[in-house]
């Protein structure tokens, strides 16, 4: 890999770690998560999962990656990841979407908290300190700053890592997740874009 494609997926993967996995009480940005329909100039329209079309304007400056897949064994104690989990009944975690941060992104959004990609949804961005196989998957030990999780991610859970993408992948079709802020009539204008690229999309 190229220096300028190892800083290129570096930032991106900065871009969006400080924006879509970190969550304040002071700022929480819309999630939008669909299929677009059209790139008309600086406006992206989205089909979004909730049967809705919305506008999300494109500053020149928003940043735009894609993801690639990854697989389960390259969870290593040591690694940064950041899952979204549900809670079961016995108060377990069990992950819906692991991503896994280069080690430029570590402790970026760390911590845990509540999300919004399904019933009783949270997302924890913390430090791998263990892995140990188990029948359901591997169980991961996770810790961060005040506190520490058990999750255990099943063999068939979505794991990715962060790769290059730009405005011309932005094609009709494709799945996308972006972060965003509500403006005027119902519009948004984009923080993060995540595209789907070489048939993988965004699982966040």
């Amino acid at each position: 890999m190229s220096i300028r494609l190892k800083l290129g997926v570096t930032l991106s993967a900065l871009a969006f770690a400080g924006v879509a996995l970190a969550q304040t009480p002071a700022a929480k940005p819309s999630r939008i998560r669909g299929e677009i329909v059209a790139l008309d100039g600086d406006v992206l329209k989205v089909h979004r999962r909730s049967g809705d079309t919305v506008s999300v304007e494109l500053k020149p400056t928003v940043a735009v990656s894609a993801v690639k897949s990854m697989q389960l064994s390259d969870i290593k104690p040591g690694s940064f990841v950041g899952t979204a989990a549900t809670t079961g009944t016995d108060g377990k975690l069990t992950a819906t979407e692991v991503v896994v941060f280069p080690e430029s992104a570590r402790g970026t959004g760390e911590g845990h908290y509540s999300w919004d990609l399904g019933p009783n949804s949270t997302m924890t961005n913390a430090n791998v300190d263990t892995v140990v196989q188990a029948t359901s998957g591997r169980n991961l030990k996770l810790s961060y700053k005040g506190g520490s999780n058990d999750v255990t991610v099943p063999p068939n859970v979505p794991i990715v890592t962060f790769a290059p993408a730009a405005r011309t992948d932005l094609t009709p079709g494709k799945k996308v997740f972006v972060v965003a802020t509500a403006a005027a009539q119902g519009a948004f204008v984009a923080q993060r874009v995540v595209v789907e690229k070489d048939g993988v999309a965004p699982p966040m």
